[in-house]
């Protein structure tokens, strides 16, 4: 783990860019209206494509939250409104884990 998650997924986000994989693929950041946040990163076209897992959740109190999964295509998640920073920290964990057990 390098300790800043948005800039692994900055670094992680740009190796991706070949001219072709961010025509079609990318990362998406929203918000969620509960509140919250989710994340969407494709997998696809990357070293990371078939890596899969189900549902992993951390539920500490109604705004401190974390959901995550991969299904081999797309890494997804939804937090709390204060845990975007620890969201990206699992994707950054997921990336750089093999065989991705996760932490949650």
């Amino acid at each position: 783990m390098t300790g800043d998650p948005f800039g692994f997924l900055q670094r992680w986000y740009a190796a991706q860019c070949d001219d072709e994989w961010e025509h079609a693929y990318g990362v998406t950041i929203d918000t969620l209206d509960n509140p919250g946040w989710r994340i969407a990163v494709d997998l696809v076209g990357t070293d990371l494509e078939g890596r899969a897992f189900d549902w992993r959740s951390l539920d500490r109190t109604e705004d401190d939250w974390i959901h995550i999964r991969s299904d081999g295509r797309l890494f997804q998640g939804a937090c709390g409104p204060g845990n975007l920073a620890e969201m990206v920290a699992e994707f950054e964990k997921f990336a750089t884990t093999p065989a991705s057990t996760g932490s949650i």
